[in-house]
């Protein structure tokens, strides 16, 4: 038995009653829906095994509507492990970018960030060029970055107190430096945060990045280390991120969830969120509104 969650874009309502009804006619082998949160996010439940095929039935007959279609095997979609990418996943920004605004090299150093999460180049050499062009910019500039530049996700905070509050555990693996995902990650909820240390020297960064860096192969380590930990199957993991280094991680998750990705990282995950928030990593799991932990 597969399900198939459908999750309107964020903000709004379209998984009515009679979107439901016309979905059940027109899509072999469903069996029943169920709603979860209003006309939020929806159910479809179909004795089927062929999940790719199940989606794409299921986007053809929405004729284009910005809502997001997660299909899974319906017994093992709650989960007990999430893994998150934090730029441009639980933040709606590349902080690197951001301290680069600060020695004006903003554009130039997003470019470099752009084709790494594209996959287009290797992301330990680019990321030890763009950390070079950080030579000088005190580490006091973070803090203000944190206040003044950085968004959280919607939906970001009650996924993970959500997990939380129902026995999960969730850790913020990134590419980028500890002294954003501390904070960030608190901030957030997550139990643990992962990622590359900035170097710096009297409180001025050195334009250098302590080894080993943190990308693709420590993701999917942390993700293989922790499901060992926690003696967990795959099943029970789930991850979600937007860029090449994410992959890995992905693909190892029971669900891997890519999140406003690049196309090759959307085109290979197990689902993709292109209009809802990432509360839809909930409904995914058979939360209902009721059950979410907001604020």
């Amino acid at each position: 038995m597969l399900v198939a969650t459908l999750v309107s874009a964020h903000g709004q309502a379209l998984v009515g009653d009679a979107l439901l009804a016309r979905l059940a006619c027109a899509v072999p082998g469903i069996t029943r829906t169920a709603m979860l949160d209003g006309a939020i996010a929806a159910d479809l439940f179909a004795e089927a095994v062929d999940a790719r095929k199940l989606e794409a039935d299921i986007r053809a007959s929405l004729e284009g509507a910005a809502i997001d279609i997660i299909v899974q095997p319906a017994a093992t979609r709650r989960k007990a492990l999430f893994l998150a990418d934090m730029d441009s996943t639980m933040i709606g920004q590349e902080c690197i970018d951001e301290l680069a605004a600060f020695v004006g090299l903003k554009e130039h150093v997003a470019a470099i960030t752009e084709r790494a999460m594209r996959g287009e180049i290797d992301f330990e050499p680019a990321l030890r060029e763009r950390v070079a062009l950080l030579k000088g910019v005190p580490l006091s500039v973070v803090g203000e970055i944190i206040r003044d530049r950085i968004t959280l996700t919607p939906g970001g905070r009650a996924l993970v107190r959500t997990m939380r509050a129902n026995g999960g555990y969730t850790a913020l693996v990134s590419g980028g430096f500890t002294v954003f995902t501390g904070p960030i990650g608190q901030t957030i909820g997550f139990d643990e945060h992962r990622s590359n240390t900035l170097l710096a020297s009297d409180g001025i960064l050195t334009g250098t990045v302590a080894d080993p860096i943190l990308g693709k192969q420590a993701k999917l380590d942390a993700l293989v280390e922790l499901r060992a930990r926690f003696k967990l199957v795959p099943e029970q993991t789930m991850a979600v991120g937007d860029g090449a280094n994410d992959l890995a991680m992905l693909g190892e998750a029971g669900l891997g969830a890519a999140f406003r990705a690049k196309p090759a990282v959307a085109a290979a995950a197990d689902a993709r969120l292109d209009h809802a928030d990432l509360t839809a990593l909930l409904y995914a799991q058979g939360y209902t509104g009721s059950e979410i932990v907001r604020g």
